[in-house]
């Protein structure tokens, strides 16, 4: 999960070496926590959410697969 949030939000951003993604695990669930550059946190959050509600779908989708519960928190850094 960590490796596709990754790939997905390096490519919306400006400053991409400045992504980190803290993976905080259960049995169940997993918490990812993103932090981006101050100035590209409205590109990964988007209109009303829109780019965010897409990223945890498609995370959230590829979890179900692993029998998962996947929670994506933009951070700041």
């Amino acid at each position: 999960m960590k490796e596709l949030l990754l790939t997905i939000v390096k490519a919306l951003v400006d400053y991409p070496e400045k992504v980190e993604v803290k993976e905080v695990g259960g049995e169940q669930s997993l918490i990812l926590e993103l932090k981006v550059a101050d100035t590209d946190r409205g590109k990964v959050i988007g209109k009303q959410g829109r780019i965010i509600r897409a990223i945890r779908t498609i995370v959230g989708c590829s979890a179900a697969k692993l029998n998962k519960r996947v929670v994506i928190e933009v951070i700041e850094s």
